[in-house]
């Protein structure tokens, strides 16, 4: 079998089908190497399986499963070194009868690194791994903050990182009276103006010239959180950039993944927002321009074949084998792909013109 390294709009359609195989029994096989690892010592492990899987006590599955492994290492020993990107192999027993055989194997280079070693047989393949790297083209910073602590960290996809926790080390209670307590909270109200820019000047640190950080969320206390705002210790660049502020206690790295719960309304409204753009220009050029923005099956497939579409809009809700012929012509033509919901007023009407549309660079 040839290696195929996918692209993610490649990866897209290859989890959708892969996602409808399912085993009768834990007899679904997946593999992940890494770039760089030993493929014999992964062939060994197998090796290791097959002798393991005598003991299944289920006639068929021993079998489905034995057969499986045998086609993973056979074609490992093809390799004497990793793809650039690492290595994904699925093997199993797809037959939809019962009782019959029909073992597929699939072996792909992702189109990003794969970051872990996996062995695993279960009654599905694992798809989490490929299906993050189709979230991550896109970040958002995360700040939670008071004046004692900040935790900064990111959401890649569905994942939240943890980058940096810093204290201020500012005392928290004042014993002396009359002017020494205002002298005291002259000193911390200065400590506390350092530790803002301390706050800032890593965040900058992190995120400012980072091209996929399309936002900034914020959470803590009132009114620490309004204080750092409001006193705009970030620069413009960022400062710009900050899409929701939430209220919240915990300053901690669990307190990340805190501000991403009060934040899901935020996040959504991003993507909304991105969709609602997208159609918005589609609409535009169909009003202004309906010989250069297409909407039906034949005129689409025509323009992308001709190389004349600059974006392709598909719904989530169009036709699957229809969509997949227009988005592999799409990548094979450098087209940008565009998917949409239907949970917009624009994206119901897009659905209710037929689902599919494109932008054309030039007339023909």
């Amino acid at each position: 079998m040839v290696l195929k390294k996918l692209t993610k709009q490649e990866l897209e359609d290859f989890l959708e089908e892969m996602k409808n195989h399912k085993g009768r029994a834990t007899e679904m096989i997946t593999v992940y190497v890494p770039a760089g690892y030993d493929t014999n010592a992964v062939q060994r492990q197998l090796e290791g399986e097959v002798s393991t899987a005598k003991n299944i006590k289920s006639t068929a599955t021993r079998k489905n499963v034995t057969e499986s492994l045998e086609k993973i290492i056979r074609e490992l020993k093809e390799y004497k070194v990793t793809p650039d990107n690492g290595l994904a192999i699925f093997a199993g027993n797809v037959s939809p009868v019962d009782g019959q055989t029909d073992i597929q194997i699939w072996e792909i280079e992702p189109p990003e690194e794969v970051g872990l070693r996996l062995y695993r047989c279960d009654k599905t393949f694992v798809l989490e791994p490929l299906e993050e790297m189709m979230e991550v083209d896109e970040i958002y910073a995360l700040l939670v903050m008071d004046r004692k602590e900040a935790t900064i960290g990111q959401l890649v996809g569905k994942k939240i990182e943890m980058l940096q926790n810093m204290t201020s080390g500012i005392p928290s209670k004042v014993r002396a009276g009359g002017q020494s307590s205002q002298r005291f909270h002259r000193i911390t109200e200065g400590l506390t103006k350092d530790f803002y820019k301390r706050i800032a000047a890593e965040t900058k640190n992190l995120f400012y010239e980072n091209e996929k950080m399309k936002g900034i969320l914020i959470g803590g206390p009132i009114p620490t959180k309004d204080e750092f705002i409001d006193g705009k210790f970030l620069p413009t660049q960022l400062q710009e950039k900050v899409i929701g502020v939430k209220d919240q206690g915990d300053t901690s790295e669990s307190g990340l993944g805190e501000l991403v719960e009060l934040s899901q309304d935020v996040l959504a409204n991003q993507e909304i927002i991105h969709e609602k753009k997208i159609l918005e220009r589609f609409f535009d050029s169909l009003g202004a321009s309906p010989e250069i923005t297409p909407y039906k099956y034949d005129d689409v497939e025509k323009a992308l074949n001709y190389g004349a579409v600059d974006t392709l809009i598909i719904s989530k809700k169009y036709d699957k084998e229809l969509a997949k012929k227009l988005k592999d012509i799409a990548v094979n033509m450098g087209t940008t792909i565009e998917i949409v919901s239907d949970e917009t007023e624009e994206g119901n009407q897009f659905l209710s013109l037929g689902g599919i549309g494109a932008i054309q660079r030039f007339k023909f």
